[in-house]
């Protein structure tokens, strides 16, 4: 059974959302405050965290990019009453998979979340037209299923080690730390079953993705 984490600063809201997710899901955890949040996911792991936009101390962009970067398997579904281009662009840019708005209903969203934690995008409609306007040229469709395993974030660390830049280069251009480049570095040899920067030279090569 897939395990979901609920974050949501509004917390009648919050209940609600557990209970009608509650019988479908193993419910990891929920949050309601940032700090708190991404604590509380790092300690339990769980294969979605269906999160809200909008929440002080930095909201879900800060969650979101704050868990990828020790526990870059974890999968975010954004939830939110928002359907502003902006706030779309900033989640998918911290690394979620998917954006949907809280007039969903409520099968529509279990289903959501079956597909977030099965490697699937998901956007509500109206949503899914400026997304691929805005990220179109910029992540590639992936041409193999092996590159379907990667994240966007993972995919562009890749694309750098493979252009033969040091850890310290890399963090400096995506603006992250080393640790968070040798994580993203780790999780991509363990996914593509490489063992070493050369591997990963000769494969995205092959691929034409350098």
């Amino acid at each position: 059974m897939t395990a979901l984490f609920l974050v949501d600063d509004h917390e009648l809201f919050l209940a609600g959302v557990l209970s009608e997710m509650g019988p479908e899901f193993e419910i990891a955890g929920s949050a309601s405050e940032v700090d708190e949040a991404i604590d509380a996911i790092r300690a339990s792991e769980p294969d979605v965290v269906l999160i809200d936009v909008h929440m002080p101390g930095g909201g879900g962009v800060r969650v979101v990019a704050d868990v990828l970067s020790t526990h870059p398997d974890i999968r975010f579904l954004a939830l939110s009453v928002s359907d502003a281009p902006e706030d779309v662009i900033a989640m998918i840019r911290a690394g979620a998979r998917g954006y949907v708005t809280k007039s969903i209903a409520p099968a529509e969203l279990s289903a959501s979340v079956r597909r977030i934690a099965e490697g699937d995008a998901v956007f509500s409609p109206r949503l899914a037209g400026f997304v691929l306007d805005a990220f179109g040229r910029q992540i590639p469709t992936p041409i193999d299923p092996e590159l379907d395993l990667l994240t966007p974030r993972e995919q562009e660390v890749l694309r750098h080690i493979a252009r033969g830049f040091a850890y310290k280069q890399v963090a400096r251009k995506l603006n992250i730390s080393i640790k968070t480049v040798e994580t993203h570095v780790s999780s991509v040899l363990r996914k593509l079953q490489l063992s070493s920067r050369h591997e990963l030279a000769v494969w995205a090569s092959d691929r034409d993705i350098v």
